[in-house]
C-alpha cells in the first residue's frame, strides 16, 4: 500500500484529527475516502437513479405543448 506525507498547518491537522475521529475512521481512511469522493468521475449514482424519477417533472418532452408558441413582441 502505497504512503503519502501531508504537511499540514496546525489548524489543519486538528481539523483532520476531529473529522476522522467524528467520522469513526482513522486519518488515514478519512483522508482516502476523501480523495476518492473528490476525485470521481462523472455523477454519484443516486444521482444516476433519479433520471426519470419524476413523472410530472415539466421539462419531459412527451409533456411539452409544441403546438403553442409563445406570442411575439415587435420591436
Amino acid at each position: 500500500m502505497a504512503q503519502v506525507t501531508l504537511y499540514l498547518d496546525p489548524q489543519t491537522q486538528q481539523l483532520l484529527e476531529d473529522s476522522a475521529r467524528a467520522s469513526g475512521v482513522s486519518k488515514s481512511r478519512w483522508v482516502a475516502d476523501l480523495i476518492r469522493s473528490a476525485g470521481r468521475r462523472g455523477w454519484p449514482d443516486e444521482f444516476q437513479r433519479l433520471a426519470g424519477a419524476f413523472p410530472d417533472f415539466p421539462l419531459r418532452p412527451d409533456q411539452l405543448d409544441m403546438a403553442v408558441d409563445t406570442p411575439r413582441v415587435d420591436f
